[in-house]
């Protein structure tokens, strides 16, 4: 089948499970899943989609989300929209839900997973969470772009090196920098979609601060320079737009709307960043990129372990979303992030956790299934399906993993320390798939040996953490069993039957049937 059918049957197949068009309120995606808001949840047939082979789980957050994996999820979203529209021209809405009520689970370790998954839900529907969550929408729209003008500075900067293609090499730079240097409109324009405003008043605001002709300006007794401020400036001039801009509507007479209230929106906020918020931010991302360099070249091994054993817990709670207007200042200003590399370990401790938990289970062969199934992709830094389905739910495997992630981040932190600096020039990719994206300041194959060595020092100990400390007694009893049908059963009835104590992921997936079938997307 060709890619582009095999996309179209895709969607087609996930359409009528949620709904159909008329259940769908909105759609987009993110790095790894199809996020689709809903009109009535009630109308989607969970144990169906988890069912298609394309799709690796679901997850319910905002909105509910369908796992299909890096470069799937984008080729098929457009499909899903198209379908979508193309429905609700010739179609009414669905008169009820998808029949038959989904088969029913009733195995501990999912039922664990699935609590957990409930809890931090509910945790994360805080307000603080909540706004970190728009933060992240601002920012994880920007990442195809950073990964790909980052892997093109990498392969400039080996040319430059190896003093290869100097005809070309102008032309990557000019390709790897130019997102780069307008990166604040596009987080100004994200900004204010995000909250409630007009997008591109403030694209128009946040563009204030890339402008040239800020140079000829004065402000706090000095002055302003193009960029100053970067993406917390941009983050900060649109929100002041679109409160500018809601204020403006409300005592703006609609003859006049159209007039004033864009003119005084730019003009306003465009004064404030000018004269106050540019001095400002420029004033925080210069602080952040101080303390990150101070951190780590004076305490780098403690801080590199601190690091790397709390990223994962931090996932679970929602709190990483505010490490990444860090990571894009960082790498606006520096060319890469620090924080990455170290934080990417967390990774490696839970492929170290789960191949312990693999060789600990020898008896179960369902949970076996899902780690070979889940491993490649926690490899290229994809960790969730190895976390929900199997770590997070035993409870201790989770924070053995954490041990192995410190003791990676530890190795890395402990050589910035000493004066190699080891950065990732885009956010996004981890593990494996991170090493095309590092950079560092003593040549890119000591950044790699760095890198590769934190890798397998987290790999090493989350594997010995957790084989040695992973597990009680009554955990390996509840586990190390099989969850096989019995031959008997497949004899009398032509076939396997659901086992009554079947081990399932946290999302009510089989992972006997397909050991894929878990979320993805860290």
């Amino acid at each position: 089948m060709a890619t582009e059918d095999k996309n179209r049957a895709t969607a087609a197949a996930i359409l009528p499970l949620v709904g159909g068009a008329a259940n769908v309120a909105s759609v987009a995606h993110c790095m790894t899943r199809l996020r689709l808001g809903l009109h009535d949840r009630s109308l989607v047939d969970d144990e169906a989609l988890k069912a298609l082979p394309a799709v690796m789980g679901v997850v319910e957050d905002d909105t509910y989300q369908i796992v299909l994996g890096p470069g799937t999820v984008a080729r098929v979203t457009p499909e899903f929209e198209q379908l979508v529209e193309e429905e609700r021209e010739t179609a009414p809405a669905p008169a009820s839900g998808p029949g038959g009520p989904a088969a029913a689970s009733s195995d501990d370790l999912a039922a664990q997973g699935a609590a957990i998954k409930a809890q931090q839900k509910t945790k994360n529907a805080t307000p603080f969470k909540l706004f970190l969550r728009k933060i992240a929408n601002i920012f994880v729209p920007l990442i195809p772009a950073l990964i790909g003008c980052g892997i093109i500075a990498g392969l400039n900067g080996l040319l430059v090196n190896l003093e290869w293609l100097p005809a070309v090499t102008p032309a990557l730079a000019a390709m790897a920098s130019g997102f780069m240097a307008l990166i604040a409109v596009f987080v100004g324009y994200n900004t204010a979609k995000e909250f409630g405003g007009t997008p591109i008043l403030g694209g128009a605001v946040a563009a204030i601060i890339v402008f040239p002709g800020v140079a000829n300006i004065d402000a706090f007794g000095q002055t302003l320079s193009p960029g100053q401020g970067g993406v917390l400036g941009a983050l900060g001039a649109a929100v002041l737009a679109v409160y500018v801009e809601k204020w403006c509507r409300r005592w703006v007479p609609e003859a006049l709307d159209v007039l004033v209230t864009p003119t005084l929106t730019v003009l306003i906020s465009g004064l404030v960043t000018i004269f106050g918020l540019m001095y400002v931010a420029g004033e925080i991302s210069s602080a952040i990129g101080t303390f990150a360099d101070w951190l780590l070249s004076n305490g780098g091994a403690g801080a590199g372990f601190v690091l790397g054993g709390l990223f994962l817990p931090l996932v679970m709670l929602g709190l990483h979303q505010a490490l990444i207007p860090i990571h894009t200042t960082l790498i606006e200003q520096q060319g890469y992030t620090v924080l990455l590399p170290i934080l990417a370990m967390a990774g490696a401790g839970q492929v170290g956790a789960a191949m312990a938990v693999y060789f600990r289970l020898p008896r179960n062969e369902s949970i076996r299934r899902t780690i070979k199934s889940a491993l490649p992709a926690g490899l290229l830094g994809v960790g969730e399906p190895l976390i929900y389905g199997v770590s997070l739910p035993l409870g201790r495997p989770f924070i053995t993993a954490c041990v192995g992630g410190a003791f990676g981040g530890g190795f890395v932190g402990l050589f910035n320390q000493l004066g190699d600096t080891v950065g990732s020039t885009a956010i996004g990719p981890s593990g494996w798939a991170l090493f095309p994206l590092l950079d560092g300041n003593h040549g890119l194959g000591s950044t790699i040996a760095i890198y590769g060595g934190g890798l397998l020092v987290g790999y090493v100990a989350g594997f010995l953490a957790t084989y040695f400390f992973g597990f009680g007694k009554d955990l390996l009893a509840e586990f190390n069993v099989s969850q096989e049908p019995a031959p008997s059963t497949v004899a009398a009835t032509g076939g396997p039957t659901t086992a009554p104590n079947r081990p399932t992921g946290p999302d009510g997936t089989d992972p006997g049937t397909d050991p894929a079938k878990a979320p993805a997307g860290v």
